[in-house]
């Protein structure tokens, strides 16, 4: 096949920015047992006792970036939306958005534990678990994923984690992504949209992801939103890149009124905060019946309100002489914000219980763009995804293909071209658009 008949470029075809329809059924299916002799090996694990297994690295390592001049390329875009700028592709990672809001799945054994209580505060204690793991393999992950272009699609099926997800880029701008996912048994369904604002501050890039996140839990009747935070990539011109996570999220579940608050709490001055996230579980009444807390990074914890205040007295007494200590010290380089000395672990409560704990990446994450072992596979073309899935699929995508494979040259002509393809299409549009309104 060519580039153009692999992979449903931008919008070609299509009469206007609403989202692709008549995506077969069969897509959605399980590829296994499909012949495809023709089909590329990219990185795919064969199945051995009837086990699928999935990829556990990728075709070539990530390229370097030392020598790229970042600042004669954001100098231009302080205070602009970056989603309309056309950045260069060593600022990118061979994923799709799309591919990146899959990877809100890969801690779904959380979600599936609820069909099992019976409490309503301990589902809500495992939903706020899922909602802080889905932004955990944001973790290190300093590069910006595709932006995909208008109509093309995800779809993912793991039986192993017992779900099915798909998703399609519905608006180009502003850009809009949308995603249903559902669990294979019929226990919960999880939907969204997703609008990425992207803003260049000077020395960080802040993502901003609109839009609201809904998971329903069929078995008990209920339905839970929120929104994620905010993010922040730090030091982008000069020093260690770093991310951080912050603002309020609020999980609301509309049967019940319960609610849990949750504080993604900013780096701070002396870096003390980096990666903390605080909250509550508060009823329909307002009273807090649980403290939920640890790192995004890390682990989330869960323990009754009077024993978390109670622990929180006893840690400021040794923290105010810690401080005082700290203010003395100061900070001497102000060129890059310096990424402060992380704290590897958690302050338990006593009698707190474990919610969540992050799984450990593979030991060639660094050099694999620090993608997790979920990350890893999506990407992934198995034998038999070509007869069934459609040509707007992520993996089609020719850049995203080559970056994977090392070919930096050939990712970097392929994605300006799709963009420009795109762009022509959105002109032609418009054009008819101001005719059809003349008439």
């Amino acid at each position: 096949m060519s580039n153009d008949d692999e992979f449903f470029d931008a919008v070609t075809g299509l009469e206007s920015d609403e989202s692709c329809e008549g995506l077969s059924e069969a897509s959605f299916k399980d590829a296994q047992g499909i012949d495809s002799s023709s089909q590329k090996n990219n990185g795919s694990v064969p199945q051995e006792n009837g086990i699928k297994k999935h990829r556990t690295s990728l075709p070539a390592p990530m390229f370097s970036r030392n020598n790229i001049s970042v600042w004669g390329i954001l100098k231009k875009c302080i205070g602009l939306e970056l989603s309309k700028i056309t950045m260069p592709i060593a600022f990118n990672e061979p994923l799709s958005f799309l591919q990146r809001i899959t990877e809100y799945m890969e801690h779904t054994y959380l979600i599936n534990r609820t069909s099992s209580m019976s409490d309503s505060i301990e589902r809500m204690r495992a939903v706020a678990a899922f909602a802080v793991s889905a932004v955990a393999s944001q973790w290190d992950r300093t590069g910006k994923p595709f932006n995909p272009l208008l109509g093309e699609t995800y779809e993912l099926i793991r039986e192993d984690q017992g779900f099915r997800i798909v998703s399609e880029q519905v608006s180009h701008h502003p850009p809009v992504s949308a995603f249903h996912a559902e669990n294979l048994a019929g226990d919960f369904v999880f939907h969204g949209s997703i609008y990425p604002k992207l803003k260049f501050w000077g020395k960080s890039v802040e993502a901003e992801p609109k839009g609201t996140i809904t998971l329903e839990l069929l078995k008990h009747r209920e339905a839970y939103t929120w929104s994620n935070p905010n993010c922040c990539v730090h030091n982008v011109i000069l020093g260690k890149l770093w991310i951080e996570q912050y603002g309020t999220v609020e999980i609301v579940n509309h049967s019940t009124g319960d609610k849990c608050v949750l504080n993604f709490k900013p780096c701070g001055m002396f870096g003390k905060e980096l990666h903390k996230v605080e909250g509550y579980i508060q009823d329909k009444s307002k009273k807090k019946l649980a403290v939920i807390y640890g790192k995004w990074t890390e682990c989330m914890w869960s323990v009754d309100p009077q024993a978390y205040e109670a622990h929180k007295k006893s840690e400021k007494k040794g923290d105010n002489k810690k401080q005082k200590n700290d203010e003395l010290e100061g900070a001497e380089n102000d060129d890059a914000d310096d990424m402060p000395e992380v704290q590897e672990t958690v302050s338990v409560v006593p009698g707190s219980t474990l919610l969540w704990r992050i799984d450990s990446r593979p030991a060639h994450s660094s050099v694999m763009y620090n993608f997790t072992n979920f990350a890893m596979c999506l990407n992934e073309l198995e034998p038999g995804m070509e007869a069934v899935l459609p040509h707007t699929d992520c993996r089609f995508r020719p850049d995203i293909r080559a970056m994977e494979n090392g070919n930096m040259d050939e990712a970097s002509k392929e994605k300006e071209r799709l963009e420009e393809k795109q762009r022509a299409a959105r002109k032609e549009r418009a054009k008819r658009d101001e005719e059809w309104s003349t008439r």
